[in-house]
């Protein structure tokens, strides 16, 4: 990376043509980079009030972020998995759409890109909306159902209440009507043709087109979670819970 003190006099815009990544940290602080691409960093930060050197660590700390692996995920408890999980819908809904939305209103059409903005200014919202609704369906039904699961294999549900709640939601029911939403971005991919662009293409295209095709590879990565971790530990799960009542019952 540069001095800071030469980080600070670079422009914004050829900050983020170096790390795209910058944009976000940006605003994370409530700017918006394609606002001031011509604006030294200094200068920007000292309009919004932000220290430069806070930006900065902000910036080192992200790159230095690492999800865990599959293999990692697998060995933890089912409650574990269920908080990371909740930790990257949160992280999706406070910092992933947020950004997104707002590059896609907030940046100004160059020529040959005004139709597909104002595509996207359509169909992302509706995107949004969706996305929003499985994650708080997920939680509400999927996550409730695992913890009412350990509850019952904790014993805390009399025998009545623990088979009704074993009728209901099983996993998989839910499993079978789990939404991928990779799918969900094909109208993206295609109006954007695969995120490609040429070589000349405008600074802020190439950030949109970045994030939102890292942005699917992570809504892949946490579906492809859920799928081959989250629902095989569910139904084990299950199955412990039903094992538990099952004695129970044979017992009295």
């Amino acid at each position: 990376m540069q001095s800071k003190k030469s980080f600070e006099k670079t422009s914004v815009g050829e900050l983020v043509s170096e790390n795209y990544v910058f944009a976000a940290v940006l605003h994370y602080f409530g700017i918006s980079f394609y606002q001031y691409p011509s604006d030294s960093l200094e200068k920007v930060c000292y309009k919004h009030k932000v220290n430069p050197r806070q930006l900065i660590a902000q910036l080192e700390s992200w790159a230095m972020q690492k999800d865990p692996s599959l293999e990692e995920l697998y060995l933890n408890p089912i409650e574990l998995l269920v908080a990371y999980l909740k930790k990257k819908h949160y992280y999706f809904v406070r910092q992933e759409l947020p950004f997104l939305s707002n590059l896609i209103s907030g940046i100004s059409p160059e020529p040959g890109y005004e139709l597909l903005l104002g595509d996207l200014r359509i169909l992302f919202p509706l995107f949004v909306e969706d996305f929003i609704h499985h994650i708080h369906e997920e939680e509400s039904r999927l996550f409730n159902r695992i913890d009412l699961l350990q509850s019952i294999e904790a014993g805390e549900f009399s025998t009545r209440d623990a088979l009704t709640i074993l009728e209901q939601d099983p996993i998989h029911y839910l499993a079978d009507h789990h939404e991928i939403h990779d799918d969900e971005m094909k109208g993206i991919r295609k109006l954007t043709n695969n995120y490609k662009l040429t070589a000349d293409a405008p600074l802020t295209m190439k950030v949109l087109y970045h994030e939102l095709q890292n942005f699917e590879k992570e809504l892949s990565i946490h579906a492809k979670i859920e799928d081959e971790l989250l629902f095989p530990k569910a139904v084990e799960l299950e199955k412990e819970a039903s094992r538990t009542i099952q004695k129970q019952i044979q017992t009295n």
